[in-house]
Formats: C-alpha cells, sequence, structure tokens
C-alpha cells in the first residue's frame, strides 16, 4: 500500500496533516431549486432523515470504495523534508506541499503516498528513526511549529490518480466531516457526481480517512486562478444532474472546511 494525503483509490492514507480553513458551505447552492418542481424530491429527502435505504453491509467501506488495483497508502502530513521523496531506499512519495493561501493562515500541507501500504509507512518510520539529517530537522522544526497533525487516508476508486503536473496553479483542499455511518452514500454519490467535474481537468484526487479523524473525506482541485474557480463551480450548475447530487450529500455533512493553497517550489504539483 501507499501513502498519498486526499486520495481513495484502493490506496490507504499515511499520517498527514490536513490544515483546516475557513467552512465553506454548499447550502446556498439549494436556492436553484424550485418548490413546485420538487416536492415529491423534498418528500422523498425528508423521508431520508428517517428511513436511509442502504444496501446491507458485507465489508468495510475500505474495502468496497478503495482503489483494488493498487495498493497505495496516502499520509497527509504538515511538514517535509524533500531529500526522502529523491531517496529510492525510502518507499514513499511525495505527491504535493503548499501552503495556505485563504482559510486558517501560516500553515503548511504535505501530501505523501506510500508504496506498499502499511508495511510501507513502517519501514519509512523506522529508517526515519536511524536518519540523522531527519532527526536534526525534527528538532530543528519543532522550535518553528505550534501543532502538528496528521492523518492515514486511502483514495476513492473512481476518483484521478493524483499525478505531477506544470503550473502555475492553486489547488483547493475541501474537507467533509460525515456523519458516521454515511461514507458509502457519500461514494456512491460522488461516484456519479465526478464526472461532471473533469471538463477543466481540475480533479486532482479524492480521499477518505482510516486513521485519525474518521469519517473525513478530502477533495483536491487544481485552478489556474480564483476567478477559473469560480467559472468552473457555476458551470457544473449547467449540467443536468448535478444539482440533485448536491441536493442528497449535504445532509450527510456535519461539518465543511475550504483552504487555497500555493505549491512550494519543491512540489510535484504545481
Amino acid at each position: 500500500m501507499a501513502a498519498r494525503v486526499l486520495r481513495a483509490r484502493g490506496a490507504a492514507w499515511a499520517g498527514g496533516l490536513l490544515q483546516r480553513a475557513a467552512p465553506c458551505s454548499l447550502l446556498p447552492r439549494l436556492r436553484t431549486w424550485t418548490s413546485s418542481s420538487n416536492r415529491s424530491r423534498e418528500d422523498s429527502w425528508l423521508k431520508s432523515l428517517f428511513v436511509r435505504k442502504v444496501d446491507p453491509r458485507k465489508d468495510a467501506h475500505s474495502n468496497l470504495l478503495a482503489k483494488k488495483e493498487t495498493s497505495n497508502l496516502y499520509k497527509l502530513h504538515q511538514e517535509v523534508l524533500p531529500k526522502i521523496h529523491e531517496d529510492k531506499h525510502y518507499p514513499c512519495t511525495l505527491v504535493g506541499t503548499w501552503n495556505t493561501w485563504y482559510g486558517e493562515q501560516d500553515q503548511a500541507v504535505h501530501l505523501w503516498r506510500y508504496e506498499g501500504g502499511y508495511p510501507a509507512l513502517t519501514e519509512v518510520m523506522n529508517k526515519l528513526r536511524e536518519n540523522k539529517e531527519f532527526l536534526e530537522f525534527r528538532k530543528a522544526r519543532s522550535d518553528m511549529l505550534l501543532s502538528r497533525k496528521n492523518q492515514l487516508l486511502l483514495e476513492f476508486s473512481f476518483w484521478n490518480e493524483p499525478v505531477p503536473r506544470s503550473g502555475p496553479n492553486i489547488y483547493e483542499l475541501r474537507s467533509y466531516q460525515l456523519r458516521p455511518g454515511t461514507m458509502i452514500e457519500w461514494g456512491n454519490y460522488w461516484a456519479r457526481a465526478i464526472r461532471f467535474r473533469q471538463d477543466g481537468n481540475e480533479a486532482v484526487g479524492g480521499f477518505f480517512s482510516q486513521i485519525g479523524q474518521l469519517y473525513m473525506v478530502h477533495h483536491l482541485w487544481a485552478y489556474r486562478d480564483l476567478q477559473t474557480r469560480e467559472d468552473i463551480r457555476n458551470a457544473a450548475w449547467h449540467k443536468h444532474g448535478w444539482e440533485e447530487l448536491v441536493y442528497y450529500t449535504v445532509p450527510l455533512i456535519q461539518e465543511m472546511e475550504s483552504r487555497i493553497m500555493i505549491p512550494l517550489k519543491t512540489s510535484p504539483l504545481q
């Protein structure tokens, strides 16, 4: 398995830092619905709050939603040592590293992929304990940090594979705290919804947490600039079916956050 931050295709995310930004709500989008044409849909949604029809679970949602053809583990982390990314003796890859631009300030976000899953993660951690340069870096780093946070993630099977891309781009990390027990529903809806968000090549990766804060989903998007972001997001509302998917996924969310990030020069995602 390999570790990556913000990815969920049969891959697992390993310890990484996700910095939270100011919550962004999808609720204003519901204004596009009219009461006359959506009465039956509204009734159905109200009923779903009390009676949720979900197929019986026969396996963990990590097995049902993650990619089967790879065994990648992802780690969303707050600090990085680029030399580890370049060292072939470490079974991990730096997917991207950013500083926050809008959202919570003075934060760094690093996304790692561990190629080989949990065994690869363990191997890297053991080697780092013997890496004098890393130990010196960690000691110096502690003087600069107020806090750290990480998550181990899996990559959704239906999302794009995060691959290096040229810039310049800005990146949006949208994080969703789901209601416990709703991950399968979320995956079912977004397996269809992602098709509406591919025209501008903006979809970078989609992940869900395995260790850390649970029932967390992270979507990573790339845009040329903030105006392009606005244009692409607005265009989705003119595609038949998008509004319905938003309508049904909103009740699954407890909390949302969005942060706009700028890639560092060392980031493979520019």
